[in-house]
């Protein structure tokens, strides 16, 4: 359960930090988009994890 939570966890904030990336203006592939992607990943496997840890 704790794998399955991390992982949507960080999909579903790796999106979010993309979108985010987009209102402000940055290209899709561009290294602001790459990062704040990246910080919402993370962002996303604390949540997940802790998600988890409601769970068990």
């Amino acid at each position: 359960m704790t794998k399955l939570c991390i992982f949507a966890g960080t999909t579903i904030f790796g999106i979010v930090g993309s979108l985010v990336a987009g209102a402000f203006g940055m290209d899709t592939f561009s290294l602001g988009s790459f990062f704040l992607s990246g910080v919402g990943s993370v962002v996303g496997v604390y949540v997940g994890w802790k998600v988890a840890q409601k769970f068990n």
